[in-house]
């Protein structure tokens, strides 16, 4: 029921509706959700659109949902057909959403996706390098749940009073999961000292085995089961990875935030934007283009922005 509930609104976000043209901009104009309204820019950057992104509105809660595919589209499109019904199952099952129940919502979207690569692998290897990044925002009873995977990223436009005149500032809401971040490439390499080439600094950029950026995906099943790396199928299309032990995680970095007055409005966004612009710039740009007036937090979402040299 969920699922046929917000297939429309993934009908939009195929790119067959809304405004925009033949150069690949694409946006939704502000709709209602149970908080206050929500709207949607897309570029698409690449020819093989990889990227998905979704939201869900219902009077009692309201889900958005970027996810930044690698590798192939196999892996975002799974994300967007999977997960949101499994935050429903289990919030049902538990009475009520909370980090637990998102926890096991990707827990299960993860080893659906391992299942779907095990049966695959034998027409189609290259599925088992396939990744998404997974940044997911729920509002239900005026508390806001963040959870992410990977380098996209929430950003809070947050007003320094209750004044509507007020000047708002940028919270980020979430954790880049990305060994260009030192912190994040010490967590890394803390968890294989027995591997010096866990991380390597190849063309321009940290990588993780000198491949992958982020530390935190759904899929990227060969990095992830070391098993995948001696499989001879695998083997004849895709060179293996030496590893002893997963390299990348699937569990998510979570925060809960009861929901303020001054709390104006929400971007969800991937990498490509974070590139191009500083958390304090994209909310300077929200704010001083407003086009509606909400008593709560309204999210914009943007995915895949083009990416810089």
């Amino acid at each position: 029921m969920l699922r046929s509930c917000y297939r429309p609104l993934e009908r939009c976000f195929g790119l067959r509706c809304g405004g925009g043209g033949g150069d690949g901009l694409w946006h939704m104009d502000l709709k209602p959700h149970a908080s206050g309204d929500y709207s949607i820019a897309v570029v698409q950057a690449n020819s093989n659109l990889e990227d998905q992104g979704q939201v869900f509105t219902s009077p009692s809660a309201t889900y958005v949902g970027v996810y930044d595919g690698h590798g192939g589209p196999e892996a975002s499109r799974f994300v967007n057909n999977h997960l949101f019904p499994y935050l429903h199952k289990f919030a049902t099952e538990q009475g009520g959403l909370s980090p637990d129940v998102i926890k096991k919502a990707f827990s299960a979207t993860e080893d659906e996706f391992l299942r779907l690569v095990k049966r695959s692998l034998p027409v189609m290897p290259q599925i088992a390098s396939v990744g998404s990044c997974c940044l997911v925002g729920a509002i239900s009873d005026d508390v806001l749940y963040v959870a992410n995977l990977g380098d996209s990223r929430a950003v809070l436009g947050r007003r320094v009073s209750e004044s509507k005149r007020s000047a708002v500032v940028a919270e980020r809401l979430s954790t880049d999961h990305n060994v260009g971040d030192e912190q994040v490439r010490k967590e890394v390499e803390a968890l294989h000292p027995d591997d010096a080439h866990v991380v390597v600094y190849t063309r321009g950029v940290w990588r993780i085995k000198g491949i992958i950026q982020v530390s935190r995906s759904i899929g990227d099943v060969y990095l992830k089961k070391p098993e995948f790396n001696r499989d001879p199928i695998y083997q004849q299309f895709l060179n293996p990875v030496p590893m002893k032990r997963p390299v990348m995680t699937a569990e998510p970095s979570i925060i809960t935030r009861n929901l303020k007055p001054q709390d104006s409005f929400l971007i969800f966004a991937s990498d490509g934007l974070w590139e191009q612009l500083s958390d304090e710039a994209a909310v300077e740009i929200v704010f001083k283009n407003p086009r509606a007036v909400s008593s709560h937090p309204s999210p914009i979402f943007y995915r895949n922005i083009p990416r810089g040299p």
